[in-house]
This record gives C-alpha cells, structure tokens and sequence, in this order.
C-alpha cells in the first residue's frame, strides 16, 4: 500500500468516527433539550422521558437543527411559555458543549 493509499484510508476512518460522534452527541443534545423542555412544561418521569424521545424524533424530519427548535418552541408557546429562538438556540447550544464533553469522557 502506497502512502497516499494509507493517508486516504486514515482520513476516511476519521471522518466515520467524526461523523458518529457527532450524531451521537446531536441525539443526546436532543434528549437534553427534550427533558428541559419537559420540565418548563411541567412534565416530569415517563411523561418527559417521552416528550424527550419526541424531541429526537423531530432532529429527523429535515437537515440541521431548524426542525427540533421549531417543536421545542412551537411546544412550549402553546403551553403558554414565552421563549424566544435566542434563548433555545443558547440551551441547545450550552447542552451540545454538554453532550461532547459526556462521550468524550467515555
């Protein structure tokens, strides 16, 4: 094998890992966002482990994080919360620090 071929092969190993990771870290954000939205909710136990599971199922409906902010929001304003797409985005982003340090620590 050709040094080219192993640097190739390196990278491309890299980017599946990388790839998994993230994915792994998005889910577990989401879960995250999930439960915290639960709780403004006023949901609690099984309730909010399954409007968290909601929350994940939405980060699937199209690319990038567009689909489960509108959920969370649309969620909580019909509850009567008042959020703004800042103050979601700030969670999301604050759980995803959270979240990559959790796996990286494994």
């Amino acid at each position: 094998m050709t040094k080219f071929d192993e640097r190739r092969d390196a990278f491309e190993k890299k980017f599946v890992h990388d790839e998994e990771l993230r994915f792994k870290a998005t889910a577990r954000r989401n879960k995250a966002l999930g439960l915290w939205a639960a709780a403004r909710l006023g949901k609690s136990g099984d309730e909010a482990e399954a409007y968290a599971k909601t929350v994940m199922m939405a980060d699937f409906e199209e690319a990038g994080d567009h689909d489960v902010l509108r959920k969370v929001k649309a969620d909580l304003e019909a509850a009567g919360q008042s959020v703004s797409d800042e103050d979601i985005r700030t969670t999301m982003d604050e759980l995803m620090a959270q979240a990559i340090h959790e796996i990286k620590s494994k």
